[in-house]
């Protein structure tokens, strides 16, 4: 297992990791199996999604603000409640295949960290395994 830091810059946003998930690819030599990408945060998720065109990762973000607001009549004291139910609607991981040495994702698919309580600095979990 590696990992790797990802420092948010907003209160919500998707960043695009697929690059470093690449470069951890290659460094581990593995060429044909899985590679799981594992985010350990509470607040925070990870989703494959267009990675072409930016004004989808901000569609997604406005959607989400929409429907999960801010402000509301959320009991958890700390005061993060909407990013706690968003992390949980996106998910903590994404496995992905891997064929002859590289990631197996449609054309426009890119994986993407999501911040939901930021910023902050957090940290990305890889796992590569051969089959």
């Amino acid at each position: 297992m590696t990992s790797f830091p990802v420092t948010t810059s907003r209160r919500t946003e998707f960043i695009d990791i697929t690059p470093e998930v690449k470069k951890i690819l290659d460094q581990c030599g593995l060429k044909d199996g899985l590679i799981s990408v594992f985010v350990p945060h509470t607040t925070a998720g990870v989703t494959i999604n267009e990675g072409a065109d930016p004004s989808v990762r901000e569609d997604l973000l406005n959607s989400l603000n929409q429907l999960i607001p801010f402000k509301g009549a959320y009991q958890h004291a700390e005061g993060n409640s909407p990013a706690h139910i968003k992390a949980s609607l996106m998910g903590s991981s994404v496995t992905v295949l891997v064929e002859q040495g590289r990631l197996v994702l449609g054309t426009w698919q890119a994986i993407f960290f999501c911040e939901f309580d930021g910023p902050r600095s957090r940290k990305i979990l890889i796992r590569a395994l051969a089959g």
